[in-house]
Formats: C-alpha cells, sequence, structure tokens
C-alpha cells in the first residue's frame, strides 16, 4: 500500500503516546506536580497528535465525525469512540495526580487499560483486512502492542522494563517479517483468482487492464524492491531495536537517554513506513503488479 507520511505519524506517534500514558497510569515513574505536567503533557501531545495526523488521509476530512456511528462493524469507529474515553479517563487521573497529589489505583489500571485497548483497536483495523494477507496475523496486533509498550517504558524512563520491551519487539519483528514475506503466496490468491478467469485455464496478464492509473493503483498498489526493502529491515533493526539497548545497558545518564528515544523513534518510523509499503494488496494481482 501507499505510506503516506499521515498515517505513518498516525501509527507511529498514537501507539507512543498511548504507551507511555498506560506506564504513567501504573505510576511510572512515580511523578507529581510540575513534573506530571510534562510527562502527561508529553502523553496527550504524542497520542492526540498521531490521532489529528490521521484525518489529513481523509479525503473528507470534515466528515471524520461520521466514523463514530459505525462502531457496530467498524475496528475505525471502535478506535476512535476508545480514544476518546481513553483520553478522558487518563485526563481525569492526570488531573487527581497535577492538582491533589492523589493516585486514585484503580482509575490508573482502567486508564492503562483503554490504553491497551486503544492499541489493540488500531492495529485491528490492519489485520482485519483479508485482501492484505501480510496484515491479516495475529503478530500485527502483537506489534503494535508491544512497539506501544516499549516506546511508553522507554519514555517513562522504566529502563528494566524497556530493555525486555523493546528487546522482545524485535524478535516479533523478526517472525513478522520472515511469515509474512510467503503469506500472499501461501494464501492461493493469484492472477486466476483476481480475474474470476482460472477455469478456463493458465492466465497470464497481456496488458494493463487500462493506461492511466486510478485510486486503486495509488492506494493499494505499492511496490518496493526486495534489495531496498532488505536494507531497510536493517536499518529499522539497528535504530529502533538493537541501538536504544545498547544504550540502555550503558550506566544511566540523560543524555544516552535521549539518544535511544531518538533512535527507537527514528526506527520506528521506517518500520512503519516498510509495514505499508510492503502489504501486497491482492487487487495488485489484478494490475499484474504482484
Amino acid at each position: 500500500m501507499h505510506p503516506a507520511p499521515s498515517i505513518i505519524l498516525f501509527t507511529a506517534l498514537s501507539g507512543l503516546g498511548f504507551g507511555l500514558l498506560a506506564f504513567l497510569c501504573l505510576g511510572y515513574p512515580d511523578v507529581t506536580g510540575w513534573v506530571a505536567v510534562v510527562f502527561f503533557g508529553f502523553g496527550f501531545a504524542l497520542a492526540g497528535g498521531g490521532l489529528i495526523a490521521s484525518t489529513f488521509h481523509l479525503g473528507h476530512p470534515e466528515r471524520a465525525m461520521k466514523a463514530f456511528t459505525q462502531w457496530r462493524t467498524s475496528w475505525l469507529s471502535r478506535e476512535g469512540w476508545l480514544a476518546v474515553i481513553t483520553l478522558a479517563v487518563t485526563g481525569l487521573y492526570a488531573a487527581a495526580v497535577v492538582f491533589t497529589g492523589t493516585k486514585i489505583v484503580p482509575l490508573g489500571w482502567l486508564g492503562a487499560a483503554l490504553c491497551l485497548g486503544t492499541v489493540y483497536a488500531t492495529s485491528m483495523i490492519y489485520a482485519q483486512l483479508k485482501s492484505i494477507p501480510r496484515w491479516h496475523h495475529w503478530s500485527t496486533s502483537a506489534m503494535f502492542l508491544l512497539l506501544a509498550l516499549s516506546g511508553g517504558a522507554l519514555l517513562s524512563g522504566t529502563v528494566s522494563a524497556a530493555i525486555v520491551l523493546i528487546l522482545a519487539a524485535g524478535l516479533m519483528q523478526v517472525f513478522a517479517w520472515t511469515t509474512g514475506d510467503s503469506r500472499l503466496r501461501d494464501s492461493g490468491s493469484d492472477i486466476a483468482s483476481a480475474t474470476g478467469l482460472g477455469a478456463i485455464g493458465k492466465v497470464t496478464a497481456f496488458e494493463p487492464p487500462h493506461s492511466g492509473g486510478n485510486y486503486l493503483t495509488h492506494e493499494m498498489v505499492f511496490v518496493v524492491a526486495r534489495k531496498h526493502a532488505m536494507k531497510l529491515r536493517v536499518i529499522a533493526l539497528g535504530l529502533g531495536f538493537a541501538v536504544p539497548i545498547f544504550l540502555l545497558l550503558l550506566p544511566f545518564n540523560h543524555v544516552l537517554a535521549v539518544l535511544a528515544i531518538a533512535a527507537h523513534l527514528a526506527g520506528l518510523f521506517v518500520l512503519r513506513w516498510l509495514f505499508f509499503a510492503e502489504a501486497e494488496h491482492v487487487v495488485g494481482l489484478y494490475y499484474g503488479k504482484r
């Protein structure tokens, strides 16, 4: 699929924001007063900024509110509702911490659970799509959750948890890549099933369905060269996982912490670009692009 910058920002920043808010709601780090304002403010800015960025990919952003009416059938709608509820609950928890120094533990647990629920709903927007076999797998949701938790642990300064979670996310990403590369082939979809002409005999593409581009070819048929994808995977693994773990294993100081966060964020953007660029929509078979 076309890796639009707005969707990359949305999936990367909102996951980090909700991950940080989850740790803050669980009391990590144990902050109050103005320090709490900074941490919670950063979490809300990331989560809210990511959600706002997603609207720039809509053809009619002014109609975004209509998405809330489809919660019975749409994971996008469920994500919207969960995001609003989560920000409200975590906002109440944050207000109690900032203004009264009181940590309402049950409210914090609820807020943390809602943060993870929102990230899960975001992942299901993609994992539910049978038309993209690479995404239609439990590892998609696992990766979204692990990246949110590892990023949240890193931003909250929970070093031990961050090392474990970043390592787990890196291993899960390798698993998602190695199993996802063959998922389109193993799905049984090919140009014969895409055109519906398989009963006639062997089907090959004589020429494209039409000479010009359209919405489907622009949004759903993005092809990244294998050699470039492999280079980007190595960069993503290095920046997103290896470098942060190495820096966190060194004696702690704030400069190294900032560098670890910067490296992880850079790697996360590469991962998200690959997530969309490598998504092989079956409609590409119809256009002879797979």
